[in-house]
């Protein structure tokens, strides 16, 4: 199966390569709750989680449904900027509905690419929501209560856990990526004007290709979906955490957004975090949010089918799946 991206007409300046601070913010959070799909990056996210404040390691189990198993849309902004309180504002200014709605599409959603009503103004989405919420436990159940309940004040709490997160680790490791992803970027770019799309594509990763009329980007993906970019255009994403994934954003009536995976050296481990309150309160040896798999230590994948957000690239039958 594949995801199907509409292009037709699509002029190439609506055709945008460019990393993202919060898209690599979330790929790294995906990382730290499922390093047992990026054995690479094994050492950055021990240590990375091992330094964590109690507090910011429970409130990140709390909100983890954002970016575990998949990738919420709301942290691959479409128009990505230079920095990451840039996009965080770009946040802020989307309504209340539309930012609910997309937080809650990642879990509860019968179908991603069918348009289904926000649970803010929707009895019967509301109740959906929360049954499916209360099946992953007793914290994302209260996580979805409050953003039923106060968006504003979850919203607001979600920021600073994010603020939190760039405080704590992600402001050294956006340092030593962004330039290399930038680079990365621009030399998409330059396939793309001087060798066209289909050059640009198959140099992004091999689960993407031009359709044999140019009218459509196909993305080798176990589940099928299809979309347009034709007006708004599509936005293609470095990351340093993303293999084996491959992320695409195709919900009905947003730019499409791909996250794609670019060689990097191994990151090298943070300093060490040390403080009085890292002495009396230890790394607890399993999840907060009730899961029965340690973290951080690495753990099996799933042997199930994606979600709609993580393809993965060609390999061959030797290579054991992530």
């Amino acid at each position: 199966m594949a995801n199907v991206i509409d292009i037709a007409g699509l002029p190439p300046e609506r055709i945008v390569f460019s990393p993202s601070p919060l898209a690599e913010l979330g790929a790294a959070l995906h990382v730290l709750s499922e390093p047992g799909h990026h054995p690479g990056l094994h050492g950055w996210a021990t240590a990375t989680a091992s330094a964590l404040k109690p507090d910011l390691a429970d409130r990140l189990c709390e909100a983890d449904f954002l970016w575990r198993t998949a990738r919420s849309d709301l942290l691959l902004p479409a128009a990505p900027g230079a920095t990451l309180a840039e996009e965080l504002d770009a946040l802020d200014r989307i309504d209340d509905e539309t930012f609910v709605a997309a937080a809650f599409e990642i879990a509860c959603s019968p179908s991603y690419t069918r348009h289904t009503p926000s649970p803010l103004v929707d009895a019967d989405e509301r109740a959906r929501v929360r049954e499916m919420a209360a099946a992953r436990g007793p914290r994302q159940a209260d996580f979805t209560d409050r953003m039923l309940e106060d968006p504003d004040g979850l919203r607001v709490w979600l920021r600073r856990l994010l603020e939190d997160c760039d405080q704590a680790f992600f402001a050294d490791t956006w340092r030593r990526t962004r330039i290399q992803l930038a680079a990365d970027a621009r030399h998409k770019a330059e396939l793309l004007r001087h060798k066209g799309l289909a050059e640009a594509l198959a140099s992004t990763s091999a689960a993407l290709s031009l359709s044999e009329d140019g009218h459509s980007i196909v993305v080798d993906k176990l589940a099928g979906g299809r979309t347009t970019a034709v007006g708004d255009g599509i936005t293609f994403i470095p990351t340093a955490f993303g293999w084996p994934h491959l992320v695409v954003l195709h919900a009905p009536g947003w730019r499409p957004v791909i996250q794609y995976p670019v060689a990097t050296p191994e990151l090298p481990r943070p300093p060490p975090w040390s403080s009085s309150s890292a002495a009396s309160r230890p790394w607890p040896t399993r999840c907060g949010c009730g899961c029965a798999a340690p973290w951080p230590a690495a753990r099996t994948p799933p042997v199930s089918s994606p979600s709609r957000t993580a393809s993965r690239p060609r390999r061959s039958p030797a290579t054991s799946p992530c």
